[in-house]
């Protein structure tokens, strides 16, 4: 629990660094800079800016002057005359033109050029892929990728087919070859037939490919070799793809075929990986994400279900940081996983909790990051082609305009929030089950 509320204090931290930098860089008055939300538990100020830490640490905000423009170039704020919608507008330019003090009006955000906003908007969640990539090379080549070793974690008793619904042997059910040859947990297969072997699917590959025929298997135990006479029967076995997962048919339905079997699985061991393979784990990880928003209506009607119904959590859905917690919790208690996978598993837990910073504060919504780029883009298009067709420059878009559609992003976003918290309590996502 302390790696993730750490970890998750200091993406955040290098979050809001990553707008502070910038916005001093260019001149823009920043007033403040706070990790969490609530109350202020200690604060310090330094030159114009009060640094500081809020009771509820989850999330944090820089204040910058100016971030709303007037509603026409060069005006000043005055109260709407009708409409609610008009009011929450005008209230967002008063309170933006309440925080521009006497001759601070070239330091105000929205004066900036339109790169520079987007570059201030980009640097929070730019820091949050930069912290993942770098979490993400720890764990790949730092710790490694977990991988399926020559060494024997397990025998089977018997032979049971791929769609079997028992996991457990009865009698009259066929004896395991593996087993019956003698192969033990712990042995470690050095050759198949006089073919050395460096890795499990070469194994996997050649009881595949041997029913009904008697192979020489050499393992090494306490200190020595020794052969083993294994015979592969003809068993049901699923039809696995170049990655290892199953193929299901056009029904949806796994595919199974006649293969050899032995009944032996492998240990898994931590294998070091090139750096080649970081940046490739980031962007799978980008993309699994951008799904769970893209699909996130149904995704939330699923584990709503689940919280209030009899059916269970999907562990590859949405997760609150209580959830998130709980995983790790889990995973840090558990004796069925070494230390070092442990500590590798909290590191990913990290990782992808700042891949899924880094996505959806891209989301083009205010007030997300992508909500100020998308207006800054869309500003930047209108002044081009203002230009190219000699018109009058439209000036910066009146964010204030979209004061209802922020206050109904904050209302879904902690609806979601309250629905996730619920349902990592009450319908917890177990990782063993």
């Amino acid at each position: 629990m302390l790696v993730l509320v750490v970890g998750l204090a200091l993406s955040i931290g290098l979050h809001e660094i990553g707008h502070l930098v910038p916005a001093k860089l260019f001149g823009v008055k920043v007033t403040q800079y706070m990790i969490g939300f609530g109350r202020t538990v200690w604060s310090k100020r330094r030159g114009e800016t009060e640094y500081g830490i809020k009771a509820i640490p989850l999330g944090g905000y820089i204040s910058m002057i100016g971030m709303f423009p007037p509603s026409t170039p060069g005006g000043r704020a005055r109260n709407a005359s009708t409409g609610f919608f008009n009011q929450l507008a005008q209230d967002a330019r008063t309170a933006s033109a309440d925080t521009i003090g006497d001759g601070e009006e070239s330091r105000a955000f929205y004066k900036l050029p339109v790169w520079k906003r987007i570059v201030i908007m980009f640097g929070g969640p730019f820091m949050n892929l930069v912290i993942a990539v770098v979490l993400f090379g720890v764990l790949l080549m730092g710790f490694g990728s977990a991988q399926p070793s020559t060494t024997i974690a397990s025998v089977s008793a018997c032979a049971l087919p791929a769609s079997s619904e028992r996991q457990t042997c009865e009698s009259g059910d066929p004896a395991a070859p593996g087993a019956a040859a003698g192969i033990l947990p712990g042995d470690r297969i050095v050759s198949i037939d006089g073919q050395a072997i460096t890795e499990w699917p070469q194994i996997n590959a050649a009881i595949r490919e041997s029913p009904n025929t008697e192979i020489d298997i050499v393992v090494q135990r306490d200190g020595g070799e020794k052969t083993l006479q294994v015979t592969p029967i003809v068993s049901e076995r699923y039809v696995l793809d170049a990655d290892g997962n199953v193929v299901n048919d056009a029904e949806g339905t796994p595919e199974t075929v006649a293969a050899g079997f032995v009944g032996i699985l492998p240990t898994s061991e931590m294998v070091p990986q090139s750096p080649a393979t970081v940046l490739p784990a980031v962007g799978d990880n980008i993309v699994s994400v951008a799904n769970l928003i893209l699909n996130l209506p149904q995704r939330l009607i699923d584990v709503g279900n689940a919280a209030f119904g009899p059916g269970e959590r999907d562990p590859n859905g949405p997760i609150g940081v209580v959830g998130v917690g709980r995983l790790a919790g889990e995973l840090a208690s558990t004796d069925q996983v070494p230390f070092e996978q442990k500590a590798a598993g909290l590191v990913g837990i990290v990782a992808s909790l700042n891949v899924a910073l880094f996505v959806f504060n891209l989301v083009p919504l205010m007030p997300l990051d992508g909500g100020h780029i998308a207006a800054a883009l869309f500003e930047g298009v209108r002044r081009f082609f203002a230009k190219i067709f000699r018109k009058r420059d439209p000036g910066p878009v009146d964010l204030a305009k979209l004061m209802p559609v922020t206050y109904v992003v904050v209302l879904i976003i902690g609806g979601m929030s309250a629905l996730l918290l619920y349902a990592d309590i009450v319908k917890p996502v177990n990782l063993f089950g």
